[in-house]
């Protein structure tokens, strides 16, 4: 078998791409900018010359046994990209297709909340689980279901999109994909940005994150200023920990998963979230799943987990 994986992780702003051995060593990475081609073919072309200039630098001509390819909404079972609300190129994309063509070498693709539970299964803190639900806390919420050791991918392909799941009824915020009061639009980065602007228009107290514009206040600032005391930003913290406890607790009654894995920017957060998310858990849970799960931090670097994720793929890539 050839020694090593491509893992290609397709974001937003970077993709990023790295030669992975068998162990799950990140040989050699480099990025690219997702959008700097309108189309989607100049977009592969660049990817090939960079991603070749790699495998040659590290003597890896044809050594590469398969490409695995996170990428938003991105189906496993069709290898197209159906819908990439965060990418500049018209949907479909068969992308698995296109990228396979270009490269000669087989392609598998998934969403990149999945690859990313596929390389914490492979390489990480779920190593030896059966059952857990990753949780992606970055720009949006993403999720990756494994149900003895299978990811879940439904019959279509879409299954586990657990980050709009609906957790406010009534006049719940508007959600990127249309719906409202989905867990996206709470517990995402970009959530708890918008709660601290919320919370800053309705409340009177004096904040730190009143010196900052309040359109330009950030998760981060949030963050900073709860770790320096500053009580409205905890408790934009307790509110947030809050809400995803208790979604958690929802979560649970479906596949009682052995633990929660969070990772992303939010969960760096550590118990400013960990601690009212915990407590929301031991209030909400039906009892029969009482303490039975566990919440754990990710343990791959987060430069590497979308390579690594991505890169498990390749190895099953036919």
């Amino acid at each position: 078998m050839k020694p090593y994986v491509l893992g290609i992780d397709i974001g937003g702003t970077n993709t990023v791409f790295g030669l992975v051995d068998t162990r799950g060593t990140v040989i050699a990475s480099a990025s690219i900018k997702t959008a700097k081609h309108a189309n989607i073919n100049d977009y592969i072309d660049e990817l090939y010359t960079e991603v070749m200039r790699l495998i040659e630098a590290n003597d890896a001509v044809d050594k590469v046994h398969g490409i695995g390819i996170g990428a938003p909404n991105a189906n496993y079972f069709t290898g197209t990209i159906e819908d990439g609300v965060n990418l500049p190129w018209p949907t479909p994309i068969p992308l698995a297709e296109l990228v396979s063509e270009k490269f000669g070498i087989p392609v598998a693709i998934t969403n990149d909340a999945n690859a990313a539970a596929i390389g914490e299964m492979t390489y990480g803190a779920a190593r030896g689980l059966k059952d857990f639900i990753m949780i992606t806390l970055g720009t949006g919420v993403g999720s990756g279901i494994v149900i003895n050791g299978q990811v879940v991918y439904g019959h279509d392909g879409f299954a586990g999109e657990l980050g709009h799941m609906i957790v406010k009824r009534n006049n719940g915020r508007l959600c990127g994909c249309g719906r409202t009061g989905c867990l996206e639009a709470y517990c995402s980065a970009t959530g708890v940005a918008r709660t601290a602007r919320e919370f800053l228009e309705i409340r009177t107290e004096p904040s730190t994150l009143r010196n900052i514009p309040i359109d330009q206040i950030t998760s981060k600032d949030v963050y900073d200023a709860a770790i320096n005391g500053d009580k409205l930003a905890k408790d934009v913290f307790d509110y947030t920990g809050k809400i995803l406890g208790e979604a958690f607790c929802d979560m649970m009654v479906f596949s009682s998963p052995e633990a929660f894995i969070l990772f992303g920017g939010l969960a760096k957060s550590g118990e400013l979230l960990l601690k009212p998310l915990r407590t929301a858990m031991e209030m909400n849970m039906m009892g029969c799943f009482k303490g039975k799960a566990k919440v754990l931090l990710s343990e791959l670097k987060e430069a590497d987990a979308a390579v690594l994720g991505a890169s498990a793929l390749g190895w099953e890539a036919k």
